[in-house]
């Protein structure tokens, strides 16, 4: 039975991030994924620019476009900002090459891969937990979590109930006509209010489109009408193909703790996608790198780990997703007020959700008060 001090279940962003700065630092780490890499993955591909420059290693060879503005809509097209930068805000990749860069960045530090490899249950015995695969039996020190919104470890370390806030969402990976792909291959596009308290996207990659449709309220939706609906919006007449795939995005953070024995929980296991733009892969990437800290800080000692994870989450993660939770609620309610504090205020927004996207400008952890001002102001 092969024994590692870190077993990390799934290989998307956050785990395949843990892992490469584990390694780097020389602690025996094993990555389990239950498929074939380079895996599709469904995900919308944006990358912003305040993940990227933290990426500890150029990310050149798996980037589909670069995006160097954004356009937002609200109100059906009637309100519209565009906000710019110098350098790239969005960053278009397909998440099979961009996953597998990772991993294989870490593998350069000697992290063990296995793929194939499904967990099925988990025994926790004294200091070390024994982990049963499709495979095999593995033995570690620590888990961590980071098999995404679905996260069958959480389940099977002690997280019955799911107090994560998670989001319906429908993404298709389409293919258009030479002018259609032309005409809307120059720019990232929100629409927001295209979907009811939600927004639809359309994303360039180097040869197709990444569109999709998402809401931030729970209860029954055809994101499929709002789809069609859209594709209309963006003038595109013919779809010569079009692979659909639905999925959660957890929009809010679990409210019962982030460890569980032995077991950490990162990405969207734990519900870190930022909740106004619902981008997950930042997130994922950072609170990889603040568990590997806490492990490597910690000399894997579990009580000084989790003490240190947690105090990592709360310095600028979760004060972010608290706020960015509060703003969502007001940006995503259509109505006269928001719309006045949009058509009054709303470019200075445009520009501030840019410079925080692009990691010149912190997310601002004052939302309430601010917006009781101006709302305030709009009603006396």
């Amino acid at each position: 039975m092969k024994h590692f001090d870190v077993a990390i279940i799934g290989s998307g962003p956050s785990g395949a991030s843990t892992a490469f700065y584990l390694g780097k630092q020389g602690i025996s780490t094993v990555i389990i994924e239950k498929e074939t890499l380079p895996r599709y993955k469904t995900c919308g591909g944006g990358f912003v620019n305040r993940g990227r420059k933290d990426m500890p290693f150029e990310i050149n060879e798996v980037i589909e476009s670069e995006f160097f503005a954004v356009d937002s809509y609200f109100n059906g097209g009637k309100i519209y900002y565009q906000s710019s930068k110098e350098k790239p805000i969005i960053t278009m990749i397909m998440r099979d090459a961009f996953d597998n860069l990772i991993v294989e960045k870490a593998k350069e530090f000697g992290v063990t891969l296995l793929e194939n490899h499904t967990l099925k249950s988990i025994d926790f015995k004294d200091n070390k937990s024994i982990l049963h695969t499709s495979e095999g039996e593995i033995t570690a020190n620590f888990i961590i979590a980071a098999d995404g919104v679905l996260s069958q470890t959480a389940k099977m370390a002690g997280w019955k109930e799911d107090t994560r806030k998670l989001i319906p969402a429908l993404e298709y990976e389409v293919e258009v006509s030479k002018e259609d792909f032309k005409r809307l291959s120059t720019s990232i596009r929100f629409d927001i209010d295209a979907v009811p308290y939600g927004y639809a996207w359309s994303f360039p990659k180097k040869n197709h489109l990444s569109l999709g449709v998402l809401t931030t309220r729970k209860g029954k939706i055809n994101l499929k009408e709002y789809y069609r609906k859209y594709l209309k919006t963006l003038g595109i007449n013919e779809v010569i193909k079009e692979d659909a795939h639905g999925f959660k995005i957890p929009i809010a953070p679990r409210t019962d703790g982030f460890v569980k024995n032995n077991v950490f929980l990162i990405g969207d296991a734990a519900g870190f996608a930022e909740p106004i733009t619902a981008e997950g892969i930042s997130n994922a990437i950072l609170s990889g790198k603040y568990v590997a800290e806490a492990l490597i800080e910690s000399k894997l000692e579990k009580s000084l780990a989790e003490k240190l994870y947690i105090e990592k989450l709360n310095i600028k993660m979760l004060p972010e997703l608290h706020s960015g939770g509060t703003l969502s609620k007001f940006f995503y309610n259509n109505n006269p007020i928001r719309n006045y504090i949009l058509k009054k205020y709303g470019q200075h927004f445009s520009d501030l959700m840019v410079d925080i996207l692009h990691g010149d400008k912190p997310f601002p952890t004052n939302v309430s008060e601010k917006l009781k001002a101006k709302i305030k102001e709009k009603l006396f």
